[in-house]
Formats: structure tokens, C-alpha cells, sequence
């Protein structure tokens, strides 16, 4: 979790989050936190089944995977673990959203952890979605209003279970912990400094002004390079 993360997220907080786009997240945390514009957010291609759902904000819960590779799911030390994970997902903090890294390598994929059974069991548990560089499949199963941004889509769970949970875990590119606080829509997901929400607000109504400035003068029928300049330059 950030080490400058305030305990909890108001409601006030999650709100205001939601109302925008991931991209317009990423402007804003490289406005108050300029150390983390290179870093802490997907920076692959992640599938978006579900494109027009509103972005999800929530608590990471994390997971590492392997699917390729047989392993004794039958076995009682597995279930154990099965079910210790699953109150795991059921703990505070909440709402929260599975980030699950495929530990597969080249392989990443090759069998699907989320399908009609698991996002109807973690929409259950107050989960919102989840963002992996594993697989996905069942897409038209999938209960309304449960986002899934993944590597890859495919037909089967080969041989999927899980290797630990509460541990960090990197998703093309975004480093996460388990208690951090993601911002995810189609464009990919951001990992959310708790510390600086409160100076966003403010960063926002100044990143607003500035792209309505140089948008009217790019749109204006008598733009010309120096208006468009004078705009840039405020």
C-alpha cells in the first residue's frame, strides 16, 4: 500500500474518482505526484469486454496464478488454501478489484481463472472486476456491471489455480500491492496515490481550463500557429 496512503477512501473521494476517465486520472497524479508519471499503470494492451461500463475504483486484492503446469487440485492442502483466499476477497478493505498476475511467462493465458463461475462468486464478495495478463472467458456469462480488462480471451482453465494471494504483483507494466487503491476503464488502469486524491480536485478544475483553452483555439475557424501557441502558452 503507499506509504503517504490515508486509511480509508471517503465516499466523497470514491465519487469523485469515478466521475473520470483513466487517462484523465494519469494527467492528474503527474500533476501532483510528478515522480510517478513514468510509472504505477498498465502500459500493454488489455482486452475490455465490456467497453461502455463506467470506471471501477477499488482496493487491490492480489493474486498470482500458474495455469499451464498440473497441479493436485483435489488434494486438502489446496482447498485450504482455496478457501482461505476466498476470505481474502471477502475482508476490508472494500469495494475491490482481483489483480492477478498469470506467472506463466510466454505462457500467460493459456487457461482462464475468470469465466461465468468467478466473477459471479467475486461480484458476491464485493468485488468490482479484475485486471490480469491472464485469460478470460465466458464473456457473455458474466454478471452485469463486472469489468474485465485481461491479456488475452480464451476457450479453457487448463489446469488454473492459484499460487498466493497478498503478495505484490505486476500487470503489464503496473506494480500493485495488496491495499492499494486502482482506477481502471478501457484504456488500461492506474494505481491511485491515496495521499494526494484531495489535491486532484483542484489539479482537475486547472487541467480542465488549460485543454478548453487550446481546444477552442484549435477549433476557432480563424486559427492560425500563433493563436494555437498563444493558447499553449496560457
Amino acid at each position: 500500500m503507499d506509504a503517504t496512503a490515508t486509511t480509508t477512501v471517503t465516499k466523497e473521494q470514491f465519487e469523485f474518482l469515478r466521475s473520470l476517465d483513466t487517462p484523465t486520472v494519469c494527467n492528474l497524479i503527474e500533476m501532483v505526484a510528478p515522480e510517478r508519471r513514468g510509472l504505477g499503470y498498465t502500459v500493454k494492451h488489455l482486452h475490455c469486454p465490456f467497453p461502455d461500463l463506467s470506471p471501477m475504483v477499488g482496493y487491490a486484492k492480489t493474486v498470482t496464478i500458474k495455469t499451464k503446469d498440473k497441479v493436485p487440485l483435489g488434494e486438502a492442502s489446496y482447498m485450504a488454501k482455496r478457501l482461505d483466499y476466498l476470505d481474502y476477497v471477502a475482508a476490508v478493505p472494500r469495494p475491490s478489484i482481483v489483480v492477478i498476475e498469470d506467472l506463466d511467462g510466454e505462457h500467460a493465458g493459456f487457461g482462464a481463472f475468470w469465466g461465468e463461475v468467478q466473477s459471479n462468486l467475486h461480484k458476491a464478495l464485493g468485488c468490482l472486476g479484475t485486471i490480469t495478463n491472464g485469460s478470460i472467458r465466458d464473456i457473455a456469462m458474466i454478471p452485469p456491471g463486472f469489468q474485465m480488462l485481461a491479456g488475452s480471451i480464451s476457450p479453457s482453465h487448463a489446469y488454473v489455480h492459484v499460487v498466493e494471494f497478498a503478495v505484490d504483483v505486476t500487470v503489464h507494466g503496473m506494480a500493485v500491492a495488496s491495499g492499494d487503491l486502482v482506477h481502471a476503464d478501457r484504456h488500461g488502469a492506474v494505481v491511485v496515490p491515496m495521499g494526494k486524491i484531495d489535491a486532484m480536485r483542484p489539479a482537475f478544475d486547472k487541467l480542465t481550463a488549460h485543454e478548453a483553452r487550446i481546444i477552442q483555439a484549435a477549433r476557432d475557424p480563424g486559427a492560425t500557429v500563433e493563436s494555437i501557441k498563444a493558447a499553449l502558452k496560457g
